[in-house]
């Protein structure tokens, strides 16, 4: 529809030789000023003859047009447009929602990438919910997806962990004894040579303990990746990478190899150290050629957090110098911090929130149901743009007065008992009742429809936030018409009043599901 009116506005600027291209046709936050409107009249000055020309040959599915404010056109949609779209989502079921924006384009996501040997933290957590939401995002835009993890499965936390079988108690003995320090960087050494037969059966022991204890936390976030990728991997195809690039993309500095940002309007980096061992840099260029060589892709997206903004867009720049074919294909998305109220919240480790933890802990609050759980941790996080901080208030994330992922469920399972109890009486629904041209229009209708153009829009910015803001209005919207209308009964609306039922059941779930959010069936 909003492409249908912006033809139709553009042909009537043709039609009064007027001339204006940034004109906009949107929703308006106050549903009794229509369904859509334009500013096409304040940027002409030539409202009234833009109306008088679009009144002549309206768009289909409007019902009436008016004048507003200092030359707003508000458009209001028509009765048949509302029940031809309860129709089509009730139709289309799943796949409402979905487009073909994005049809025959490759997309790589990387995101979560814990660390073998250490804790899943809320960091990952917050990234996982981040980069599960995007990747099916992009996929209901029409793209071919394939998704990945990147572990740093060697490094000096390797062999702190290695030391006495405990990150957290190397770590600290690392900072504070000199011999235990030695030790672990010893340890570190034979973890890259692969001279110690013990210490190899203790790492390849630990990283497949972790890497299933990571695959156990994904299944309860309802996340799996596609592949899984290692440093270990990376580092030397990097090194080979930057050392042919020497001279041209790299230079040397004080016996390192840099990558001089400066030229770009960046800052320089170090990509192998004066000991010609590569750093994170160069390892990341490493990856960039492992993707590539696994899923020719058209955009690669890395989600991470935002103290990693100055990493990536030096490194991105380099990679495209070392890779041109690459150029614009890399993109990383960042988020800030998830952090706790002071006081909330105990830790085992003191320092570090496990995401199990903080699961365990709203599981306590919602009666051990752990859907609900997960869906109240993750709209929490999502519910905001993702460039900001989170705190986490834990009683706010499960209220059932709106505002959390509870709220939106809660609407969800009401909708399956409704349709459950009509199908226990026999009852259909049906967009053609009897009394459908003496009703008015729901304001729970005039929100429905505009799901696709969410999804669209959440993709193009690749912005959750703006479905989760929408599934909130919607079930608000939908909490009225409930609490207002009478669902079932024998009157000729009933049917209608259940085919709304089922639009926002079908639409609420496909929302959340793309959102990564749990829908379950009954609360």
């Amino acid at each position: 529809m909003k492409e249908d009116i912006e033809k139709l506005i553009k042909e009537a600027l043709k039609s009064l030789d007027l001339k204006v291209n940034d004109f906009v046709v949107e929703h308006p936050v106050d549903l009794k000023m229509g369904d859509y409107s334009t500013n096409v009249g304040i940027k002409t000055g030539k409202a009234k003859e833009i109306i008088t020309h679009l009144e002549a040959e309206p768009p289909s599915g409007v019902e009436r047009m008016e004048l507003a404010g200092p030359g707003f056109i508000n458009f209001y949609l028509s009765k048949e447009f509302f029940t031809q779209s309860l129709r089509e989502i009730i139709e289309k079921r799943g796949e409402f929602g979905k487009n073909e924006n994005l049809k025959g384009k490759r997309f790589f996501i990387e995101h979560t990438q814990p660390n073998p040997f250490k804790e899943f933290h809320i960091g990952h957590l917050m990234n996982n919910t981040i980069g599960e939401s995007i990747s099916r995002i992009i996929q209901a835009n029409g793209a071919e997806i394939k998704t990945a993890s990147y572990h740093g499965d060697v490094g000096m936390h390797v062999a702190k962990a290695l030391w006495k079988g405990d990150y957290a108690l190397g770590a600290k003995a690392f900072e504070e004894d000199q011999a235990a320090k030695t030790e672990i960087q010893e340890i570190n050494k034979k973890i890259y040579e692969k001279s110690d037969s013990d210490i190899n059966m203790k790492y390849e022991v630990g990283k497949k303990k972790s890497l299933n204890e990571f695959e156990k936390i994904y299944r309860k976030l309802g996340s799996k990746f596609d592949h899984s990728f290692f440093e270990s991997e990376t580092a030397e195809i990097g090194k080979k990478l930057v050392l042919d690039n020497l001279g041209t993309v790299f230079e040397e500095s004080e016996g390192a190899v840099v990558y001089r940002g400066e030229k770009v309007g960046l800052h320089t980096r170090v990509f192998l150290n004066s000991d010609k061992l590569p750093t994170y840099e160069t390892k990341e260029i490493g990856l960039a050629k492992i993707k590539r060589q696994t899923f020719p892709f058209d955009q690669s997206l890395t989600i991470t957090g935002n103290e990693q903004d100055a990493f990536f867009n030096v490194v991105e720049v380099a990679t495209g110098e070392v890779f041109p074919n690459l150029k614009s294909k890399l993109k990383h998305l960042s988020h800030g911090m998830l952090r706790l109220p002071t006081g909330k919240m105990s830790s085992r480790t003191s320092d570090v929130i496990t995401a199990e933890e903080l699961i365990d802990k709203i599981k306590k609050k919602v009666k051990g149901d752990e859907a609900v759980a997960i869906g109240a941790i993750k709209y929490m996080i999502l519910r905001q743009a993702i460039g900001n901080d989170i705190v986490f208030d834990i009683d706010k994330s499960v209220s059932i007065e709106g505002d959390s992922g509870v709220y939106l469920q809660y609407a969800y399972a009401r909708t399956n008992s409704l349709l459950e109890k009509a199908d226990a009486q026999g009852l259909t629904l049906n967009t053609n009742s009897q009394g459908q041209t003496l009703r008015h229009t729901h304001e729970v209708e005039k929100l429905l429809y505009r799901f696709p153009e969410i999804v669209e829009r959440a993709g193009r910015d690749y912005a959750p936030h703006y479905i989760t803001t929408y599934l909130t209005a919607l079930a608000g919207s939908f909490n009225n018409f409930y609490a207002h209308e009478q669902i079932i009964d024998s009157s000729p609306e009933s049917p209608y009043r259940l085919a709304i039922v089922k639009a926002f059941n079908i639409v609420m779930k496909n929302g959340l599901t793309i959102l990564g959010i749990p829908a379950p069936e009954k609360m």
